[in-house]
């Protein structure tokens, strides 16, 4: 009798299977060890290889026996996984083990890759942005460059939006002093947003040498808690008040982009805006593939196993360990325990993940999509193109397999989010190169 396989559904993601091997295929197996075993066995009385095999039997058998029945699962598991066409995506849980009639019958259960249905593409609502980089918006972007170059130069007028003023603070709340209510010596650009609302309003106006209290509150969603939603009091005493002073786009300006005098402001004005449209184009690729995948999450209720979550879960930790590790160096990241960062800090996006990408095969499946070549040409070429030397760039991408199996899954992403916008209702949105940032800014805080 060969080994026999039978399966049922536990759920919509999970197996149990039940396995039935002949005796005789581990009586086989186990006379055979028990053999091996006897030629090297050291037992008190007999010389070695003269052991005669009841003693080894009774000594050994008990061990070996269980050894050729594990063996003999951890063998025929994955053949009856595969006899049964299941889809496994975590190791088999061995549940039973019993001997009946001359066979060995075990069971198993094993998450599955779950069996899905996309409901109908024409009915995802999905809002598509489009921006363009302006004119307006290249000479702003110009004088962000000059005032990353900007200098301070004292002033003796009163403080204004963007002026940089030194100032000591002591704060009270209903007259009593708070942990981290003072200061001295405080440096604070006007305008900059980093204390709460009221307080950098409070100094607009005041002079050098002057002083005055400020009445403020601190917001309800405040981070210590003990301030949230207080009302305090500040006396500030200002020392020094500084105005900005923009550098001139002038030659040693220009050579520190890279740009030689004659070349002049113009290839500047081009550099930049370059660089802007590819942000554009990638904030907007961004924005629509997000939109579509999100639609498609939502209009698709799909319930995936747990192991695939704790996967996820699992790169994503090691994704933020890596992260970590490039900002803070190797040395922070030997000192870190990675217990710090539990899975219920990953959850949601690990289940997200999963279940996008069982949606996102599914529409491939059903597609027949495969990688457009040219696609991932122009993906290279356009990245390398913000590179020194470009052509360094695109061999590096074009030859390394692995690095060129990572930029083609993207864009099939891309072509998974065009195939969508095909069917889907799709309405269209203008924005500007400011909104278009700020959107990109809040999907990167998310």
């Amino acid at each position: 009798m060969s080994m026999q396989v039978s399966s049922e559904a536990v759920s919509t993601t999970s197996q149990r299977i039940t396995v039935r091997v002949p005796s005789t295929r581990i009586d086989q197996e186990f006379d055979k060890r028990l053999k091996q075993t006897a030629k090297k066995a050291k037992i008190n009385g007999f010389r070695p290889g003269k052991v005669p095999m009841e003693v080894v039997r009774r000594e050994y058998g008990a061990g070996i026996y269980q050894e050729t029945v594990n063996e003999t699962i951890n063998n025929t598991i994955f053949e009856a996984l595969e006899q049964q066409g299941i889809n496994a995506v975590s190791m088999p849980n061995i549940d039973k083990v019993e001997h009946k009639d001359d066979t060995l019958v075990y069971e198993a259960t094993v998450d599955v890759y779950p069996e899905v249905n996309v409901n109908g593409l024409d009915q995802l609502v999905i809002e598509r942005h489009n921006a363009q980089v302006t004119d307006a918006d290249v000479e702003t972007m110009i004088q962000n460059l000059q005032k990353q170059r900007q200098t301070w130069q004292d002033s003796e007028t009163a403080a204004q939006k963007d002026d940089q003023v030194m100032f000591d603070f002591e704060g009270t709340i209903d007259g009593e002093k708070f942990d981290g209510g003072s200061a001295q010596d405080f440096s604070l650009v006007l305008g900059s947003g980093r204390m709460i609302p009221g307080f950098e309003d409070g100094i607009i106006g005041m002079k050098k040498g002057e002083g005055k209290v400020i009445d403020v509150t601190f917001p309800s969603d405040y981070q210590a808690e003990q301030l949230a939603g207080k009302a305090a009091q500040f006396k500030i005493t200002v020392k020094n008040v500084q105005s900005p002073s923009l550098p001139d786009v002038d030659d040693e300006f220009l050579k520190a982009f890279g740009i030689e005098p004659e070349q002049g402001i113009e290839k500047l004005k081009a550099d930049v805006r370059r660089n802007m449209e590819r942000e554009v184009k990638n904030g907007l690729r961004s924005q629509v593939k997000q939109a579509a995948f999100d639609a498609l999450l939502q209009a698709n209720d799909v319930e995936v196993p747990q192991s695939m979550v704790k996967q996820e879960i699992g790169r994503l930790r090691e994704r933020m360990v890596s992260q970590f590790t490039q900002q803070f160096g190797p040395q922070a990241t030997k000192a870190f325990d990675s217990s710090l960062l539990p899975d219920e800090l990953f959850v949601e996006d690990a289940t997200r993940a999963v279940k996008l990408g069982v949606l996102v095969s599914k529409v491939l499946a059903d597609s027949q999509l495969k990688v457009d070549q040219d696609r991932v040409k122009t993906y290279i070429d356009d990245m390398a193109s913000s590179y020194e030397d470009p052509q360094e760039v695109i061999d590096y991408f074009t030859h390394d397999q692995a690095q060129r199996q990572q930029i083609e899954n993207v864009v099939l992403e891309d072509q998974v989010v065009d195939y969508i916008l095909q069917s889907a209702q799709v309405s269209d949105k203008q924005l500007d190169y400011q909104e278009l940032l700020q959107q990109q800014q809040q999907r990167q805080a998310q």
